[in-house]
């Protein structure tokens, strides 16, 4: 009965046309209100705290409030979704906005704290954010539309970022530990030796570009090694990897193979390596993991989970939300058909 109610809402796609001018630019306008929403509550009421506290409409500082356990991690006191912002500001043409945002950072954000962070948050969102503004500062400023001031500062910033992060590598596979303290490393924080397919595997786009945009190659060559050893870890008759391995020993702690919450941004770094640096091996392994996660996930509506040692079978009945990112990724790639019905599925379930 499953299958055939999923079928029936696929069939009524092909009846669906697509959108007109119109829709695309209501849609357009609607992010951009939505953007502007979160932004001004969070400048007008929480920065330079790393969040808004929706409901009190406070800023959330490390320390200051009650700890909510791991999910703190992603903050370290150093305004975060300011950072996590600036690239949209110029996505969105506010120039001025931009600007002034940068100088705010430049001149009040420090990493040198004594704070325990996630190496793998702060790389997406804080070396992330802070590559994306120098890239598109010296872009503006090439354009003679702002930023004349502008002289590489958020780019010291990421490298300065960048390695305090460091040390989470010094692991005996080379994976990086999950967790490190932005000023002693990784003292009190390496018994924590568990960490995702996807924390260990999101490295190599930020510390590429930090690599060739500093010539620092440290960054770069910790972050391939990183997805070498991934790589290796995989199980060779299925291709799948599992959720969580131990850094010091390789072995895997959870066999469980999914492309949602644990793994999803591992394959998603792995095919935008390719993109980002055009080296053959990430589009290898892409094709690799990709036919198989097909293969073995794709037989049915949903990407339902499967043991990588034994792909037949299913290692849980539900799929969580982390996983809705995939249709994006097979466009990316290049499979159109999958992808649109994998992503009508999600939209009817979440309609």
């Amino acid at each position: 009965m499953i299958w055939v109610a999923f079928l029936s809402l696929l069939s009524t796609s092909s009846l669906v046309q697509g959108m007109t001018d119109v829709e695309r630019l209501e849609l357009r306008y609607e992010a951009e209100d939505m953007f502007y929403h979160a932004y001004n509550a969070y400048m007008s009421n929480a920065w330079p705290a790393d969040e808004l506290m929706p409901l009190s409409c406070r800023g959330r500082f490390r320390g200051r409030e009650p700890n909510r356990g791991d999910i703190d991690d992603a903050m370290g006191n150093f305004s975060l979704t300011l950072i996590d912002s600036l690239d949209m500001l110029v996505v969105l043409g506010d120039l001025e906005e931009f600007e002034a945002s940068v100088k705010k950072v430049i001149n009040t954000v420090s990493f040198d704290s004594d704070i325990v962070v996630s190496v793998f948050e702060t790389n997406i969102r804080i070396v992330g954010g802070l590559l994306s503004g120098h890239v598109l500062a010296e872009l503006v400023q090439a354009k003679q539309k702002g930023m004349s001031w502008y002289r590489g500062e958020l780019l010291n910033m990421a490298i300065d970022c960048g390695t305090r992060l460091l040390p989470a590598f010094n692991s005996t596979t080379g994976l990086p530990y999950p967790r490190v303290n932005l000023r002693t490393g990784l003292q009190g924080v390496n018994s924590i030796q568990l960490t995702c397919t996807a924390c260990a595997g999101s490295m190599i786009l930020e510390f590429a570009a930090l690599s060739r945009l500093s010539g620092e190659k440290i960054f770069e060559e910790k972050a391939s090694k990183a997805m070498d050893v991934l790589w290796s870890a995989r199980h060779r008759q299925s291709n799948l990897v599992g959720n969580v391995l131990n850094v010091n020993t390789g072995d895997w702690v959870r066999r469980d193979s999914g492309v949602g919450a644990g793994i999803d941004s591992y394959y998603e770094y792995v095919a935008k390596a390719y993109v980002l640096l055009g080296e053959d091996k990430y589009l290898e392994r892409w094709n690799s993991h990709y036919s198989a996660v097909m293969k073995y996930l794709g037989s049915g509506p949903l990407m339902m989970d499967v043991h990588m040692h034994r792909p037949t079978t299913n290692s849980k009945h539900f799929v969580d939300a982390l996983g809705a990112f995939w249709p994006g990724l097979q466009v990316l790639m290049g499979d159109l058909k999958p992808a649109i019905e994998q992503h009508e599925v999600l939209y009817q379930i979440m309609k």
